[in-house]
């Protein structure tokens, strides 16, 4: 028995890279330690949390929770190393393992700092489909602006860490940077339009805009392009650049909806029904719910009839709404003309010819010739 304990302690004193067994063994245990401690540590927290979190309302403990999931095992195994790894003395390597550490640490806060962009993003959305459907379109931009800087920054201090000169490779990068740019400039102003679009709100998702001669309703804001589906059913692709470069016009703002037209009878209505005519008019229009009358007057004497133009306004912006309304105060006009017999007037044209007899008209159709 005390052999093999001779035998063992000399097994232990025994060195390998200027350390004895002894640390090495401490070492490992040390690391192994950490990593499962850190590990169950990690485990019981997010399930308390998630347990937590299931008997609350507020999205601040999800967060939490969504946030603790993202945390890796290899930060947690490299920082275990790195503590293991003080119980010996290993040169230069010890300078390494702490670059290691440095970087792993980074890199976790990273992986938690993109996982707190998301719950935000997300978070931010949600509210967004609740109160302003015009945020749901940025969020792609943001998540892949905000990424975009967070993995750059982390990206810059780990090559730091390690040694190499980041002010010179943002030096160089810039000068790349700008041939990319030229390359790509297209591309790149969609994208900042995309930002306009997001941040200024010209249009949201849902929206009826009128382009040019193209019209229909905006399905989806892009990073580049924005999709609109028309009247006839296909899709419409327009650049945002161009998009925004162009006059829109947006239905789905217009909260209420003036109306004008015009009506004409004939010549031969007598003067009294023709006082009434406004007046029939107005009470036509004002009968009618969502309906904000304006005016109604005799406009002036047409070619062919005498002219009245009547004014009010739709208190909504449905078109359909619209619709239903004037083809009800059609109707209504069409009917009340017709108890007091005031004809409608149609082009007419009556073409005098002198010959020796006199003057002669000849009829043909609508027309007098």
């Amino acid at each position: 028995m005390e052999a093999i304990n001779m035998s063992l302690t000399e097994i232990l004193n025994g060195t390998f890279y200027g350390n004895s067994y002894y640390s090495w063994l401490v070492a490992l245990a040390v690391t192994i330690f950490l990593a499962f401690f850190l590990r169950l540590i990690r485990n019981r927290v997010i399930n308390r949390l998630r347990r937590l979190s299931q008997r609350t309302e507020n999205l601040v403990d999800d967060s939490i929770v969504d946030v603790l999931s993202r945390t890796r095992f290899l930060p947690i195994l490299v920082v275990s190393i790195y503590f293991g790894s003080e119980f010996l003395q290993l040169g230069r390597i010890e300078e390494w393992i702490g670059r290691l550490t440095v970087i792993a640490v980074l890199f976790q806060i990273a992986f938690w700092g993109d996982a707190l962009l998301s719950v935000l993003i997300e978070r931010y959305t949600r509210i967004a489909v609740e109160e302003e459907s015009s945020r749901v379109a940025s969020r792609t931009a943001l998540n892949f602006l905000s990424r975009l800087l967070l993995w750059s920054l982390v990206l810059l201090v780990a090559l730091d860490n390690v040694g190499i000169n980041v002010t010179a490779l943002i030096a160089s990068l810039g000068v790349g940077g700008i041939a990319v740019a030229l390359a790509a400039q297209n591309i790149l102003g969609d994208l900042f339009s995309s930002l306009s679009i997001m941040f200024d709100k010209p249009f949201v998702v849902g929206d009826f805009i009128i382009v040019g001669e193209e019209l229909g309703t905006v399905e989806k804001i892009g990073l580049k392009t924005t999709r609109v589906r028309s009247l006839h059913g296909e899709q419409l692709i327009f650049s945002n650049t161009d998009l925004l470069n162009s006059r829109i016009r947006n239905f789905k703002r217009m909260y209420q909806r003036r109306i004008v037209f015009s009506i004409g009878i004939t010549y031969e209505t007598p003067y009294e029904k023709l006082k009434e005519v406004a007046s029939m008019l107005r009470e036509i229009v004002q009968a009618h719910d969502l309906v904000r009358f304006d005016r109604a007057h005799f406009k002036g004497f047409g070619d062919s009839s005498l002219d009245f133009e009547v004014v009010y306004w739709v208190l909504d912006s449905d078109f359909n709404k619209y619709m239903d309304i004037q083809q009800a105060i059609n109707l209504e006009i069409f009917r009340r003309f017709e108890e007091q017999g005031i004809a409608f007037a149609y082009p007419v044209r009556t073409v005098h010819l002198r010959g020796n007899q006199g003057f002669n008209a000849i009829s043909v159709g609508s027309e007098t010739v």
